[in-house]
């Protein structure tokens, strides 16, 4: 039987899920359906003091995020979900590491609305992608700050776009919560294995 730290360390090596192969894949899912099975936190929208906060991805099977790595002359650096549970917002933000001097951020920001104790639907809006230093990114933290205090950035720091409206939401189930650990399961048949950072 697989627990959380035999999971964790698991995934580690496998860089948010790129360098897996399919005999991994298949052991990592498997560990991640046991924990789902011992979810302590069974009613995760009711523990705000444990969902909300800024997570780093440690593995997903979302080819969204991994094709991210496919970048030419870039590499996909670490990757956050941040859950703002007043605003009822989430961002997730990209590092992007390559060209000396030229690391970069990809972002998108949702809206999100819960269904359940432990399903939100969610509507993405806003998209945000450039230069870190242009950017001024430092964390994530202080981008957001700066996203909710922007509505628009100036085209010199990059490029901010309005994700289209007609798209349907999608949704994001909280499998498993504890204080440090977060797996979630999206409308895609995604997996998402997520640390507190």
């Amino acid at each position: 039987m697989w627990g959380k730290s035999e999971l964790i360390t698991a995934v580690l090596p496998t860089n948010c899920g790129i360098n897996t192969t399919a005999d991994q894949r298949q052991s990592i899912l498997s560990a991640i359906a046991q924990l789902e099975d011992r979810n302590p936190t069974p009613n995760p929208l009711n523990a705000p003091e444990l969902l909300a906060g800024n997570w780093r991805l440690l593995y997903t099977t979302s080819q969204e995020l991994l094709n991210i790595d496919r970048l030419p002359l870039y590499q996909l650096g670490a990757i956050y979900q941040c859950i703002c549970l007043p605003e009822q917002r989430i961002y997730n933000i990209a590092e992007i590491s390559g060209i000396p001097g030229l690391a970069g951020v990809v972002s998108v920001s949702a809206r999100f609305e819960p269904v359940s104790s432990k399903r939100v639907d969610v509507t993405f809006e806003r998209g945000v992608l450039g230069a870190q230093g242009l950017l001024g990114y430092q964390n994530p933290t202080d981008f957001i700050a700066c996203l909710a205090n922007q509505a628009k950035l100036p085209i010199w720091q990059g490029v901010d776009f309005r994700i289209n409206s007609n798209r349907p939401p999608g949704w994001l189930e909280v499998t498993y919560l504890d204080p440090d650990l977060r797996i979630g399961r999206g409308n895609q048949g995604s997996v998402f294995v997520l640390r507190k950072a």
